[in-house]
């Protein structure tokens, strides 16, 4: 067999393999990847919502351009209430970027070490949590801890815990994934620990302490710790496929308008929300965008610093599968594939 042989076989394999993959792939996937990219913005959210989104809703800011406030289906669906680009949307794990600002700031002022163990934080934990005198804050924040994660316990979506010792009871005693520093894996029960660390170090709630260095500096008056701190009906309702009812009454944490969360990652990628020295010691922990997920909610809050442009993207509708998440990544790299257009 000669080598234009053996590129043709190699082609050949390829094709077929990527034909046999089609048949794994939702075909509402491919179609939503295939289609001609709209004229604009609005668009494709009309697009997303024939995709089978309940509601969706948008903030774009591009450096030099207006903001954009984008929404289409439904801000209720029971009531046909339309979407709003102003509804308040529980922003899930989103609110990991605000903590790890908040652990930044702590650490600047001398009150937390990144190298101090969990066993020193949280001594009770030592023999309850494994390698508690090994795991750093440092490891915690980078999901680099090894601790298992607590909402991955059988049927937690279903029925979810209420408090921080609920919670801690489904990970105490069990093994490590991996040993400290040694592998990465997202695990809400980091946060869920910084969280308490925080709340010791501080005296009160680490929200406020994020409301006063965080929220309060940039004006932002529209991002809250929970539901009871809301109107309802402000609230964007929430769906998941196969469950008939609105989820928007379910405590899932941070809520959020699109633009509060914009304006918040605007400030982060561009090191205004910084003292001087934090953003070098944030850049050595965490990420700079983030998605979220809990049920009947997913969101993403992007940059992209060749276009710089923030773009904060609420899809209501979530899956058991998580298609509905796929499907929300392809939009949003569509979202971008618009402004890189319309920048050209």
């Amino acid at each position: 067999m000669n080598k234009k042989q053996s590129k043709q076989i190699i082609r050949i394999a390829l094709l077929l393999g990527t034909v046999i993959s089609l048949f794994f792939v939702p075909w509402l996937l491919v179609k939503a990847w295939i289609l001609p990219l709209p004229n604009t913005m609005q668009e494709q959210l009309d697009q997303a919502v024939d995709h089978g989104f309940e509601g969706v809703v948008v903030y774009v800011d591009q450096a030099g351009h207006t903001p954009q406030y984008l929404a289409s289906g439904w801000h209720n669906r029971e009531k046909q209430i339309p979407a709003r680009p102003d509804a308040l949307f529980k922003i899930a794990s989103i609110s990991k970027l605000y903590d790890a600002v908040a652990v930044t700031k702590l650490v600047s002022d001398g009150r937390l070490s990144l190298d101090k163990t969990l066993a020193g934080y949280l001594p009770s934990l030592v023999g309850r949590i494994e390698n508690a005198d090994k795991i750093t804050l440092k490891l915690m924040i980078q999901h680099r801890s090894g601790i298992p994660n607590f909402t991955d316990a059988p049927n937690f979506w279903s029925n979810p815990t209420k408090s921080y010792e609920e919670s801690l009871v489904l990970i105490l005693d069990q093994p490590a994934h991996f040993p400290p520093g040694e592998d990465y894996e997202y695990c809400n029960t980091n946060y869920m620990l910084i969280n308490k660390i925080m709340d010791d170090e501080l005296g009160y709630s680490n929200f406020k302490f994020i409301q006063d260095e965080i929220l309060s500096p940039l004006k932002l008056q529209n991002t809250f710790s929970s539901l009871s701190e809301v109107e309802l009906k402000d609230v964007m309702s929430g769906y998941h496929v196969g469950y008939e009812f609105d989820l928007k009454e379910d405590e899932h944490g941070m809520l959020a308008t699109a633009e509060d969360v914009g304006i918040f990652l605007r400030a982060l990628n561009n090191g205004t929300l910084f003292a001087p020295g934090e953003q070098e010691i944030y850049s050595s922990i965490y990420e700079y965008e983030h998605g979220g997920w809990v049920p009947g909610y997913q969101s993403f809050a992007e940059y992209n610093k060749d276009l710089d442009a923030v773009v904060v993207a609420f899809y209501n509708t979530t899956d058991a599968k998580l298609y509905n998440w796929n499907l929300s990544e392809i939009i949003n790299s569509r979202l971008f594939k618009i402004i890189e257009r319309e920048q050209d």
